[in-house]
């Protein structure tokens, strides 16, 4: 596919999967107060710190907000952007357990087993010793296999789907003095072979956020929630 087809249809599937599906499931999920665990003391902060004030409105607030605008959206971008890999063809799903995606990269011509990742600070210190254990065994296992004799440690990479290579974390750069930890416009680059596909995607991908119709969705979900705190005996005002 074009460098202008492929980035159309990337700007297409985050508009209609990710973007709209995070407004729909707001709406229709985050708007219930069964969906939350509460804790009632905490809570009862969090409405004082928003609103001044212990009310329906602020606990609304203090238990909506953060599940909109951090929780919800950062699980599904990176669920969904796997997926988007393997049915856009951009990448195979692999058959190795651990990895992610599997791809030819396009600047080497090698296959490469990945592992994504959302951006440059999302793993801890405590992942970085299973990680390098998952990679190195799967290694172990591969080359029992004929097929892949010819395998070796810089085939097995961390694909990081947005940052800079300055803006890795510390564990980032412990997995990269092994394995390859392939970031942003390099990333991208070896997936599609355009030097320049993450900053122009970007870009529309900015055109296609500016172009969706957010108006009063936030309140309403927001307001369907207060509405069910004020009929709840959980808080007692």
């Amino acid at each position: 596919m074009k460098e202008k087809e492929l980035i159309e249809t990337i700007s297409k599937y985050f508009e209609e999967k990710i973007f709209k599906q995070h407004i729909k499931s707001t709406l229709s999920n985050h708007s219930k107060l069964e969906s939350y665990n509460i804790n009632p003391i905490v809570v009862k902060y969090l409405s004082k710190v928003l609103v001044d004030e212990y009310s329906p409105k602020g606990i609304a607030k203090a238990l909506y907000y953060p599940r909109v605008l951090g929780t919800s959206i950062n699980t599904s971008f990176g669920t969904r952007i796997q997926k988007m890999f393997i049915e856009l063809n951009m990448a195979k799903g692999s058959m190795i357990s651990g990895m992610d995606i599997e791809f030819i990269d396009q600047i080497d011509k090698r296959e490469k087993w990945c592992q994504l990742k959302s951006g440059p600070n999302t793993i801890n210190s405590e992942d970085v010793k299973p990680l390098m254990k998952k990679f190195s065994d799967t290694i172990n296992l591969a080359r029992t296999n004929t097929a892949l004799r010819g395998i070796n440690n810089t085939d097995f990479i961390v694909g990081v789907i947005y940052g800079e290579k300055s803006e890795l974390s510390m564990h980032y750069k412990e997995i990269d003095k092994k394995h390859p930890v392939i970031i942003g416009k390099d990333f991208w680059h070896r997936l599609t072979g355009y030097p320049n596909f993450y900053p122009k995607l970007v870009k529309a991908l900015h055109e296609t956020i500016n172009n969706l119709d957010t108006k009063d969705f936030f309140k309403k979900g927001c307001d369907e929630l207060t509405k069910e705190i004020n009929k709840s005996k959980l808080f007692g005002f």
